[in-house]
């Protein structure tokens, strides 16, 4: 009987017996229960014995057990809604007013462009190799294990801060309508919600993540139909609005260094659309799914982000004095409900304050999600204890879920009278994860062309997915984000009005550099891996393919290729953008 499967031995126990009584179902589904938690099975560790640490890492990463029951339609959803936060809802309320209505614009938009061409690259290689951990992976294979290591400890410590402080930001919604009762109860009952998520696993993950992001998307282009009606003088009052606020106070608010500031805020406020590539791993198709859900990113900056703002900048000046609040510390100042609450609206403030509280949900458990794939792969590559890889049986990353719960318990800092204080120094430590992120994106991608290129392998042939922008893209954004690392040092030392430097806001600024540096050079220092880079030559392009029969793989391509080289233009143009 000890040789049967769970499922075969209650079989034969039910023949043998002759039997189905409630009694023994019950001890079967509690066993059952007891058993998903176990660890799945993986290959052994002796198959790996005579390998390097990085080609350990590829395998690990390429074998992780966890489920792939993310279908079409979760991907869609986060992909289109899964970025929309608190950054958007809340946080462009203080870009707005340090940069004014024109900053907004100008700042969202090139960033736009650069997360465009970034989430094009990953598409690229999470298609080609849709393993667990994604760029975290990708920056041991493509780069180097330091740089791996780096990379991924910094993007999973930010996921780590994040949820604690989405805690208590949603327990802050709900005092828009009742601030009696003490927050720490709304925290509590939002902390296990969110558990009770990802406890199904990374289909609980996803089905609330479509839901949600239904909701989100729905309010967005609801607002933005309503802004159309309320500038053009369809409100209470039936005053056109038009430019007024920008011919009042101006385009710009503290004119160069506030479009530097807000050129900041709008990268932080894109963070999550590479969970799209974190996703891949556990979709049942990525190479049909994940190609549709990245050309979604251009309608999301498009419709999301560069309409929305451009009526918040219409309908809100930038020099209220409600607009003084942040995600961290006021969320009723939100400029969406400030633009419906000057217009006159009575009801509607009430109801977008409840999509902010849904898209608080939204991204806490975005962070349990990304956190805990990002430690089961660096537990897989060798970059942290062993038993971060533990997936259960029903696929989920049992450790990573853990970790994300007990520093969940972060968020009952609420209660401390300087909890503003303890949550700006621990943002502070990976506050530049994501622009690490996504620089390590497109350098993967560059690098991976580049080895593509030297072993004389045809991207045209091979790969189901190529980059839109291509290589030149991520040279772009990389270059970009450069840059904004450059203006953030600027600004986090001499801030808007400051006639000296200010030590203090440097350091919760601008902490995150030193922080991978750290990281980087440690690893190197513990491993003694004096090697700055794999060469070319010696990239793996081969392990986590799902598709290992390269011929039949490069013959379907083909197929493919032929029949939209049959399509009329439109078609053409219409499978690009969609």
């Amino acid at each position: 009987m000890s040789s049967l499967s769970d499922k075969e031995s209650v079989q034969a126990y039910d023949t043998n017996n002759n039997t189905n009584n409630s009694s023994n179902e019950n001890i079967s589904s509690w066993k059952s229960f007891k058993d998903s938690f176990k660890r799945a099975e993986v290959p052994p560790e002796a198959l790996h014995e005579g390998l390097t640490d990085i080609e350990k890492a590829n395998i690990g990463v390429a074998n992780a057990p966890l489920n792939r029951d993310l279908k079409n339609r979760h991907l869609q959803m986060i992909a289109i809604g899964g970025s929309v936060g608190t950054g958007l809802l809340v946080g462009s309320g203080s870009s707005l007013r340090t940069g004014g209505p024109a900053a907004l614009l100008i700042a969202w938009g090139l960033v736009g462009t650069m997360v465009f061409c970034t989430i094009h690259a990953l598409g690229e290689l999470a298609v080609t190799f849709p393993v667990s951990g994604a760029f975290s992976s990708y920056a041991t294979r493509f780069v180097d294990s330091s740089w791996g290591f780096a990379i991924g400890w910094n993007y999973a410590i930010m996921w780590l801060i994040v949820l604690p402080l989405e805690l208590v930001a949603a327990a802050m919604c709900i005092q828009y309508w009742n601030d009696s009762i003490n927050p720490a109860a709304w925290v509590v009952i939002f902390y296990l919600l969110i558990v009770a998520i990802n406890f199904f696993g990374v289909k609980g993950y996803g089905e609330a993540e479509f839901f949600l992001s239904i909701v989100k998307v729905i309010a967005i282009v609801g607002f933005i139909i309503l802004g159309v009606v309320l500038v053009c003088g369809g409100g209470p009052d039936h005053e056109f609005i038009g430019a007024k606020r920008w011919n009042e106070a101006g385009s710009f608010a503290n004119g160069f260094k506030g479009v530097c500031t807000v050129f900041v805020t709008a990268s932080y406020s894109l963070a999550g659309t590479e969970l799209i590539g974190l996703a891949a791993a556990e979709s049942e198709n990525p190479r049909k799914t994940l190609p549709r859900a990245v050309k979604q990113v251009f309608w999301r900056i498009f419709l999301f982000y560069f309409l929305s703002l451009t009526f918040i900048g219409l309908l809100v000046p930038y020099n209220s004095e409600e607009l003084l609040g942040s995600s961290s510390t006021n969320v009723s100042a939100s400029p969406f409900v400030l633009a419906i609450k000057y217009s006159g609206i009575k009801v509607l403030p009430s109801i977008f304050n409840g999509v902010i509280l849904i898209a608080v949900v939204s991204v806490g458990n975005a962070a349990v999600f990304g956190c805990s794939r990002t430690l089961q792969s660096l537990g897989s590559q060798g970059l942290a204890p062993k038993w971060f890889d533990y997936v259960d049986r029903k696929g989920r990353p049992i450790t990573g879920l853990a970790i994300s719960g007990v520093f969940g318990l972060l968020c009952f800092l609420s209660a401390y009278s300087n909890e503003g204080v303890v949550f700006a120094w621990l943002l502070s430590v990976s506050g530049l994860s994501t622009i690490f992120s996504w620089f390590s994106i497109g350098l993967c991608h560059l690098r991976f062309r580049m080895a593509m290129k030297v072993n004389s392998r045809d991207i045209y042939k091979e790969l189901p997915f190529t980059s839109m922008t291509g290589i030149w893209g991520s040279i772009y954004s990389m270059v970009l984000l450069v840059l904004v690392l450059c203006l953030q040092f600027w600004v986090a030392l001499w801030p808007s009005g400051a006639s000296s430097p200010q030590t203090e806001n440097f350091f919760q600024n601008y902490l995150g550099v030193f922080v991978v540096i750290i990281f980087y050079l440690g690893h190197k220092i513990w491993r003694r891996n004096w090697q700055l880079y794999i060469p070319l030559r010696e990239i793996d392009l081969d392990t986590g393919r799902r598709t290992t029969d390269l011929e039949t793989l490069m013959q379907e391509i083909e197929e493919e290729r032929e029949k939209y080289l049959a399509k009329p233009w439109w078609r053409k143009f219409g499978s690009h953008m969609f």
